[in-house]
Formats: structure tokens, sequence, C-alpha cells
């Protein structure tokens, strides 16, 4: 160290110094700064309010989460044998390729269906004509070459972009109240109330992949059709829409309620 360059001090330091300055930004504001975790404690402090969700969007690379597992799997294997089998890649690559198509192309459930019963007919096809064995021979031929880094790479890869999106979601988030809706954009106080009258909400399960991972969609829509709707890929949905009906439920009441007799 003591032979370094000026250049490699300042390369060195870099990450210490931007650690530093996040630090003081966090403790001149900590008082300002407005996280989600932070909004649902106060809406549940909150007397005259009984139920709420507080709610934020994944990244739709969450889908790749199959391969995150398998990369890291085979990691560790790479590290157990001296020499990774192309196999391993190929084997790999399959599972990176059906990923790809199914996030590319947001194939549900009657998608797979319909694949899952075209390569069905396609085997028959094959095995009626005498290919399948050489269709086989062929499969098995194939080989990628991956050593235990690429795999590690790879799955760090997508944990960053998933690990991005959360703490995205720490400001920018969607809070449902039974009789105005929170939109906050923004480390601070920069929410937007609504009033739950102005908006729609529409839970979206349709995506297969998306339901077997615990992942679905809230859609909220606004009566003023100069605001862009708002799609949340939300962890849970199960628990949630359930929530998010309670609190539709509590909209119905109150109205009842304030009617006159």
């Amino acid at each position: 160290m003591g032979n370094w360059t000026l250049t490699q001090l300042i390369v060195f330091f870099a990450p210490f110094a931007i650690i530093f300055i996040g630090l003081l930004i966090w403790l001149l504001m900590r008082r300002s700064i407005r996280t989600r975790f932070r909004m649902d404690q106060q809406l549940k402090k909150d007397p005259d309010i009984s139920e709420w969700l507080v709610v934020f969007g994944w990244t739709r690379k969450i889908i790749y989460f199959p391969v995150v597992l398998v990369s890291l799997v085979f990691f560790v294997l790479s590290l157990l044998l001296k020499e990774p089998s192309g196999t391993m890649g190929a084997i790999w690559l399959g599972f990176f390729l059906v990923n790809f198509m199914v996030e590319e192309y947001d194939a549900g459930i009657k998608e797979l269906l319909l694949l899952v019963l075209g390569l069905g007919g396609m085997v028959l096809w094959l095995s009626y004509l005498n290919w399948l064995n050489d269709l086989w021979s062929f499969l098995g031929g194939i080989s990628a070459d991956m050593n235990g880094v690429a795999y590690l790479l790879f799955a760090l890869i997508f944990l960053v972009a998933i690990g991005v999106s959360w703490i995205r979601g720490l400001f920018f988030y969607v809070a449902f109240t039974p009789n105005y809706i929170n939109i906050q954009k923004g480390p601070t106080e920069s929410g937007q109330q609504i009033g739950r009258e102005e908006i729609t909400t529409i839970v979206d399960t349709e995506d297969l992949l998306e339901r077997m991972l615990g992942f679905g969609r809230i859609l909220v829509s606004f009566r003023d059709a100069r605001r862009e709707d708002i799609h949340l890929l939300v962890w849970g949905i199960g628990k949630k829409s359930r929530k998010l009906e309670s609190i539709r439920g509590a909209i119905v009441i109150e109205r009842h309620s304030t009617e006159p007799i």
C-alpha cells in the first residue's frame, strides 16, 4: 500500500467515502425519511384505521429465481467436482431459456399447456417416424462448458437486480386504507393521497410462474384518465389479496353507516 499511486489510493478509498456520505445523509435526514416500514407503523398507530395494506413492486427479474437457485447449486457442485461436466452447463442453459421465454412472452398456464401438448405431439410424431432416438442422441451431445465462477456471477447479477428493487420499494410504495390510498414516490414526505372513490383495484394472478413463486399483480387504475395506471408485482399475493378485499369491505360498511335514516 505504501507504493500505491494517487489513483490507486483514490480507487481504494472511494467505496468507504461513498458509505460515509450515505451514512451522513441518513443521519441528517433520518427524521424526514419515510420508508414503507415507517408508514406501516404510522398506520398501525392510527386509531381511526383498522385495515390497511402497504405494498411495493418487485422487479420482473424475480421470475429468474429458479435460475438463481440452479446457479448456486451448480456453483457448489463445481467446487466439489474437479472438472465440472458440460452437461451441467447444458441443464443450466435449458433452465435459463425456459425462464427467458416465460419472462419475455408473459406465458401463462394456457400457453404452457399448449406448449406441453405441442411437445407431446412432436414426440409421438418423431417416435412414429423412428427419429426419436436420433433426437435424444443429438440432445445428449449438447455441452456448455462453464466454470463455477460463471454460475456464481449469473446468480449475483439476478440477485443484485432483485435487491435493488427491494431497496427501491422502501421509498416507492402504495398504502391502501378504507378511505384513501397514499402513493409514495421518494424518500421524504412526498406522498400523494387519493380518495378511494377515485380508484379501482384489480388483483391479477394469471401468470402461472409468478403464482407458483407466490407472486401476483395488484393494478391500480384511476378515474382521471390523465393518470397512468400503477402495476405492482407483489409477493404473498394470496394474503395481500384477502387483505385488500377486507379493506374494500370496510369501505362499503362506512358508506352505509353514513346514510341518513
